[in-house]
């Protein structure tokens, strides 16, 4: 993407060389690295935020059924990128303040098929540790990762916001 940040607030399609289906959302910011944007998981709704390492983007679109679905999303007002100053730097500086701020996160690695939900335990270039939350809603066990694997991260979904209200009642 170009570096006039032209794509804010608009409605795009990022695909991946490896990945059969895309990603929809509204832009919120991006850089070199990433882009974080408002998720349009379907038709036209709005669930949350994913962040997209740009390794292996084979390029995005705004072609006119991008442009109609924006349009709806609009009308509906769920259009608004609301996160400010978001810190699109290095891996560990986005999971610790999607931690901090958001309490758990999920990621996507090169496989679209399964994710892994968590918070930060600790992160190097080389190893990536998290507080795994299970599909049941319990905190299981630590995971390690390949900080490098990391292809998407989502939150502030309903599914993950679901699951922290139900690890929430079960620590009650």
């Amino acid at each position: 993407m170009d570096k006039n940040k032209k794509y804010i607030g608009k409605l795009i399609s990022i695909g991946y060389s490896d990945r059969p289906s895309p990603f929809f959302g509204i832009v919120v910011d991006y850089n070199n690295d990433w882009t974080l944007m408002k998720l349009n998981p379907c038709d036209y709704c709005i669930d949350g935020y994913v962040i997209l390492r740009h390794k292996n983007i084979a390029g995005f679109r705004r072609d006119q059924n991008v442009r109609f679905k924006e349009k709806v999303i609009k009308l509906k007002g769920q259009d608004l990128p609301v996160i400010k100053h978001f810190p699109l730097t290095d891996l560990k500086t986005i999971l610790s303040y999607i931690t901090r701020k958001y309490g758990v996160f999920a990621f996507y690695l090169k496989a679209e098929n399964s994710c892994h939900l968590g918070k930060l335990r600790s992160c190097t270039t080389s190893k990536l540790t998290i507080d795994y939350l299970n599909p049941k809603g319990l905190w299981t066990k630590q995971m390690h990762f390949r900080p490098g694997d990391i292809r998407t991260i989502e939150f502030d979904t309903d599914y993950i916001n679901s699951l922290k209200l139900v690890s929430k009642k079960i620590k009650a």
